[in-house]
């Protein structure tokens, strides 16, 4: 792995930054992440990056929710759109929606980017393998709080305690469909003390209606309660469309219109997949790159 310059670490500083003036202190932005203490945070805040080994500092930019790495330019997509109003309005008005998409139309992207750009956003990554106690701990620790030492109930009261005293508080829950059973009804309890007082949304694949649907019909624990609580509607984003990919093309270097029709016929081969959009362009550079050099390599042989 290639070793970090100053300019990446100057980046991953600036990010910082604007991450840790979301928390209401530094000790409380340094409990949100992982492996970070609050010395170490203090201590890359002023600038001293002598003792900091490259691994501290991916770890840090991994954790900091840019959105994207790299070079790579988000596009404004119909989806993104969708997904940043919604968000912004359940910020303002405090209530709850669940966004369904399909994998690879942003979710995930657009989640973390708005949780990076605005104050007192929460992004937490759900897993079919958290328990009740982590689901917890991870929503704490997201929000800056210390997670040692204390019930999870007791946790739970903390964290009520700290979000209903934020002027606007937003929890965005991504990939909430592979919530295990014994979490995925745990979001009641949750919901009543937060009612009208916090923004949530979920974000998932349409798995989630049919987990519903067979929840509702055989009565499930907690699934009439949470359907209620989403308004008994999903909010489904439109499908990406080619102009979306002809602009990702675009604003990612990608200008040729023979290589975009070649992107965009990929994508539609597989739902408009923007994984496979980033990836296919990143292939497009390379050959573009490497034809370049061979063109200079072949006008040198022939100068000679």
């Amino acid at each position: 792995m290639s070793k970090l310059t100053n300019n990446e670490k100057s980046q991953i500083r600036e990010n910082l930054k604007q991450y840790v003036a979301k928390f209401p202190s530094q000790n409380k932005a340094a409990q949100s992440l992982t492996g970070i203490s609050s010395a170490t945070l203090s201590t890359l805040l002023q600038g001293k990056w002598e003792n900091i080994s490259d691994d501290m500092w991916r770890n840090l930019a991994s954790q900091l929710c840019t959105g994207t790495g790299g070079d790579w330019q988000v596009v404004e997509t119909k989806a993104w759109k969708e997904m940043t109003l919604v968000m912004q309005d359940a910020q303002s008005s405090r209530n709850v929606t669940w966004v369904v998409g399909e994998a690879g139309c942003g979710k995930t992207t657009t989640a973390r980017l708005y949780a990076a750009e605005h104050g007192e956003v929460f992004y937490i990554l759900c897993s079919e393998d958290m328990k009740k106690s982590d689901f917890v701990r991870e929503i704490a620790r997201r929000i800056g709080q210390r997670t040692e030492g204390y019930s999870i109930r007791e946790l739970l009261d903390r964290i009520i305690d700290d979000l209903i005293q934020m002027e606007a508080p937003l929890l965005l829950f991504d990939e909430a469909d592979k919530l295990p059973e014994r979490v995925f009804h745990y979001f009641i309890d949750l919901y009543n003390r937060l009612e009208d007082k916090c923004g949530i949304v979920f974000f998932s694949t349409s798995y989630v209606k049919r987990r519903m649907t067979m929840g509702l019909r055989y009565n499930k624990c907690g699934y009439n309660e949470i359907h209620s609580r989403i308004g008994r509607k999903f909010y489904e984003l439109e499908q990406t469309a080619p102009h979306d990919v002809y602009a990702i093309c675009m604003a990612n270097g990608v200008t040729d219109k023979s290589r975009i029709s070649e992107v965009v016929k990929d994508a539609e081969a597989y739902d408009f997949d923007l994984r496979r959009v980033k990836k296919n362009i990143h292939r497009v550079k390379l050959m573009a790159a490497q034809t370049a050099k061979n063109q200079r390599l072949n006008s040198g042989k022939t100068a000679e």
